[in-house]
């Protein structure tokens, strides 16, 4: 079985996997150079937050991204805690979505700042490295923002090769058949879907490099992991037939908050799911989107979780959208316990402006949800917010950022 493997091939493709640099950093430093060459983290500046991301700088000093920010500030207490933008970081993540589409036929946003890019046939044409660097120095002058490419016939090849080319000219191509010599010297946790705890098994076992891995026998790989285990070996093995999947417009944006303490203060959970609905709402508007169904999560200090959520006619009105939310949480809270997060979720966005509801909307409304937008997008996202929200901002951090597409992270724009 493991021979008959190890024939199979990747036909003729050619994917790149692109990937903007330090993004979140990268966007902060457009804005103020001060912060190039300098350690810089984003995250909330609290026992509980965590590293969004980190600068070059810092990772120097062991940070790394996900860390618990504490931990960082002790390996790097010279770092420049920010606590981030939402509106800049979207905004820059949908200028690159742009430049992309406008160059190639087919590409796969797979997160805020990472793509993979169908380049299979051009090798008959134009040739795919030219215009993967091609690709790659346009994105940096229209956007101002650093990337690195790996270039291969497969996702995970070419994604492992993105990551060698972070650490070197921003460019890395595996040539066809390479693909196994290439992988092999690196550590297990090199393959995309090797977690804490995978890895943990198989360096238990004596699997420290991929080199090792590829040598293991399928069967055995599978009564180890289950499914998961012939996957990984694939991998290895620099086998991956999946497919570049068609970027479309995300379905549902959403926002948590983490607390620092686990608590029952009800004004300030009120408060800030007053202001996380708020500023969801704006995004909604921002966007030219609309919702029809409203969720809230409530996790307790025992880590119970549980999430309500309700239909409603398509809008993107703080005055329709704060009282479902309010109703929600109502319906879910349990006075007794204490919470450790709460969440909102807005799902079903279609395409298209709010229409006014003539029993409901009132041109007043609808004149302060422009001018409040159009300060909002000049200055940041909580420049103007309700008086209930205001605290919002010093009592969590924000977890789980737009299901995994980009960051709604509501957040104090620094100026």
């Amino acid at each position: 079985m493991q021979n008959e493997e190890c024939r199979m091939t990747n036909g003729e493709r050619t994917i790149l996997h692109l990937d903007l640099n330090t993004f979140f950093v990268s966007v902060e430093r457009l804005e103020n150079p001060k912060l190039v060459g300098r350690p810089v983290l984003i995250g909330a500046d609290s026992d509980r937050g965590v590293v969004a991301s980190c600068s070059y700088e810092a990772r120097a000093f062991g940070v790394r991204s996900a860390m618990p920010m504490k931990m960082a500030k002790q390996l790097c207490p010279e770092a420049i805690i920010l606590r981030g933008d939402s509106g800049a970081y979207l905004k820059k993540s949908d200028e690159v979505t742009e430049i992309i589409r406008a160059q190639v036929p087919l590409f796969e946003k797979s997160s805020v700042d990472e793509f993979y890019v169908d380049l299979s046939g051009t090798d008959k044409f134009h040739g795919s490295r030219k215009l993967a660097v091609e690709l790659r120095q346009k994105i940096i002058k229209d956007s101002g923002l650093p990337n690195s490419f790996g270039l291969s016939i497969n996702k995970t090849v070419s994604k492992v090769a993105t990551g060698e080319a972070k650490n070197g000219a921003g460019e890395w191509y595996v040539e066809r058949g390479t693909e196994k010599p290439f992988l092999a010297p690196m550590p297990i946790e090199r393959i995309p879907g090797v977690g804490d705890k995978t890895a943990h098994l198989l360096r238990s076992m004596g699997v420290a490099k991929i080199h090792t891995l590829q040598e293991l026998r399928v069967d055995l790989m599978h009564r180890l992991l289950g499914e998961h285990g012939p996957v990984l070996w694939r991998k290895a093995n620099g086998i991956d037939d999946s497919p570049v999947i068609a970027w479309h417009e995300r379905k549902s944006i959403s926002t948590e908050r983490t607390f620092e303490r686990d608590t029952i203060d009800v004004v300030k959970l009120k408060g800030m799911l007053t202001a996380m609905a708020e500023s969801l709402a704006f995004q909604l508007r921002k966007g030219d989107k609309l919702t029809s169904c409203i969720a809230v999560k409530i996790r307790y200090a025992d880590f119970n979780t549980h999430t309500k959520q309700i239909r409603v006619g398509y809008t993107a009105c703080d005055h329709i959208i704060l009282p479902a939310v309010h109703d929600l949480f109502r319906t879910l809270y349990d006075r007794r316990q204490r919470i450790r997060l709460i969440g909102v979720r807005f799902s079903h966005l279609v395409g298209g402006g709010h229409q006014m509801d003539a029993f409901t909307d009132t041109q007043e409304a609808m004149d302060l949800y422009q001018a409040m937008d159009r300060i909002r997008k000049r200055f940041g996202d909580r420049t103007v917010m309700r008086a209930a929200g205001m605290d919002a901002k010093s009592i969590g951090r924000m977890d789980n950022p737009f299901d995994g597409q980009a960051p709604v992270l509501l957040a104090n724009r620094r100026t």
